[in-house]
């Protein structure tokens, strides 16, 4: 394991450039001006975060416990562009990489939103099962874990630290644009079999 950790870590970026790298920090820079215009309110990746995060339920509804189904929606929602990232991150493709990075992150802002709509539980709720029986999670969660009045306390910093891995991926980005030529060489495109 450490062999292979070592030969991605030694391997260079793919196709990374400085007019590559500045086309997603341009994209990286207007989507954070977008949310923070937004003040905590629904973005439009939002339509792609909440279908992952109802698949979750359904998908930790299998075990049969519970509270890992309500867990289960954030924890895919997360999962799935961390995954991504790994992935990416494996095959040193740079731009894929801080993209699903970013978007990692970026899940963070719309997950602090509904930790932080616990107690209120102002939000509308959607569910892929029976509406009667529709749950809050973070409702659920903050009181299984006795700290529900916390709620917009836990909020904030998650979405404190959503924006602080957004600026933080955008930053790496950018450091490692500095040291690419303007246009790189086009290199092998990994196509999976």
């Amino acid at each position: 394991m450490r062999e292979y950790l070592s030969d991605i870590l030694n391997r260079p970026w793919k196709g990374n450039s400085r007019a590559g790298v500045a086309a997603e920090e341009i994209f990286f820079v207007l989507f954070m001006l977008y949310a923070f215009s937004q003040h905590g309110g629904y973005l439009f990746i939002d339509n792609v975060n909440l279908p992952i995060h109802e698949g979750g339920h359904l998908l930790f509804g299998w075990f049969g416990n519970h509270m890992l189904t309500i867990w289960g929606g954030t924890i895919l929602q997360w999962a799935v562009p961390l995954m991504l990232a790994i992935y990416f991150f494996t095959q040193r493709q740079i731009y894929g990489f801080a993209f699903c990075l970013f978007f990692f992150f970026e899940n963070w802002l719309y997950t602090a939103t509904y930790m932080a709509d616990a107690r209120a539980m102002v939000l509308p709720l959607v569910t892929v099962g029976n509406p009667d029986f529709v749950e809050h999670d973070w409702n659920s969660i903050f009181t299984w874990m006795g700290v529900l009045q916390y709620d917009t306390v836990i909020g904030g910093v998650v979405r404190f630290c959503g924006w602080l891995g957004m600026l933080g991926t955008t930053g790496w980005l950018a450091r490692k644009g500095l040291n690419s030529p303007w246009f790189a060489e086009p290199t092998e495109i990994f196509i999976p079999k």
